[in-house]
């Protein structure tokens, strides 16, 4: 059995942003790191995106930045700015190439297969593989998206689409997202928000080609990549071993209510990183309570009425954009979570407590 003094169990996105923070800020100098991950090789196979409200390690990774959005449902858009927080998107072939070229300067750090030959005991281990066993019944956002490339000009590169609701909802809740690279290069994303029982849902090809044929009435086009994913909407159940930390999505680092994980994945990174040292004694890092028991109540709303909660996400919209974006991205004071709370339908909401 091999010794190491830190193993990092998955080397997905969680998992290479705590090494890369912890080399980077010489932290694994004189240590030794195994970093369990089962891939073959690292190619582009996600797109990671988000505001931009906490600094982060990856900007020479960010694709492109935009300072204007979008949100529509049948007949209203809402146009909106985000100059204070642009939103990024992070092509995750960069991030790879980035953190494993710096990642193999050093010569203690070591990748393997599977931890049949890795004394996990003797280790502090941190572990970014949630244990989703038995919890399928939960919500999920499952999503499919591809990356077009047009002939001619066709979109406004300046302004990406948050959420279009104008499209069939099968009795779930349903949006596409568009992510203008170029006048003539686009991700676009069907998104659901359901309890994946519904295998009819997933015929995401044929959404996808309806989408952009009828509802953006483009026909010449080719897809360049193609993506599909799914993040749990609850937290994972983790068994609490004294040498093992979670973190990622294991480690609750994903915001129910909206699915984003990246910027939360790096600032659990950078808090391990400045307490590794007696890391395993301190609280664990977590998204704050009042978030949780927020996106607890809105689960429920969005379970129990899914037919009401495109107008829900547009009326969110009517605050300042700032003001939402911080509220989403876990930096919003109480003023600005009141201001959240009261533009919401009042009844369906006050249900959900009980």
């Amino acid at each position: 059995m091999k010794d190491f003094d830190f193993v990092i169990i998955g080397g997905g996105c969680a998992g290479l942003s705590l090494a890369y923070e912890l080399e980077i800020n010489n932290k694994l100098k004189n240590k030794t790191l195994a970093i369990i991950e089962p891939r073959n090789e690292y190619k582009k196979d996600k797109t990671w995106s988000f505001w931009k409200t906490y600094s982060h390690n990856f900007e020479d990774c960010v694709k492109k930045n935009w300072k204007y959005f979008s949100i529509n449902i049948p007949q209203k858009t809402k146009h909106l700015e985000c100059d204070s927080f642009p939103y990024q998107t992070i092509d995750s072939g960069l991030f790879y190439e980035k953190i494993n070229n710096k990642l193999k300067q050093n010569k203690n750090i070591y990748f393997y297969k599977n931890d049949q030959n890795i004394d996990l005991e003797n280790s502090l281990v941190f572990n970014s593989v949630p244990n989703l066993n038995d919890q399928n019944n939960g919500l999920w956002q499952h999503f499919c998206g591809v990356e077009i490339e047009t002939k001619k000009d066709f979109f406004d590169e300046k302004i990406m689409n948050l959420m279009d609701f104008d499209c069939e909802q099968r009795g779930s809740v349903h949006f596409f997202y568009t992510l203008p690279y170029s006048k003539k290069t686009a991700l676009i994303e069907t998104t659901w928000l359901s309890e994946m029982k519904d295998s009819s849902q997933k015929d995401y090809d044929k959404q996808i080609k309806e989408y952009i044929e009828n509802s953006l009435n483009l026909k010449d086009y080719k897809i360049t990549y193609k993506e599909e994913g799914a993040i749990p909407l609850f937290y994972p159940i983790n068994q609490k071993i004294k040498n093992k930390i979670d973190i990622g999505t294991a480690g609750g680092m994903t915001r129910l209510s909206t699915g984003y994980t990246f910027l939360n994945i790096q600032e659990q990174s950078k808090y391990i990183r400045e307490n590794i040292e007696n890391i395993s004694k301190l609280k664990t890092f977590q998204i704050k309570k009042k978030y949780q028991f927020l996106d607890n109540i809105f689960l429920k709303v969005l379970k129990n009425n899914p037919s009401k909660m495109p107008n829900i996400f547009f009326r969110m919209f009517n605050n300042k954009s700032n003001t939402v974006i911080k509220f989403l991205s876990n930096r919003s004071n109480l003023f600005e979570d009141l201001s959240i709370i009261l533009k919401m339908p009042k009844w369906i909401f006050v249900k959900a407590l009980f």
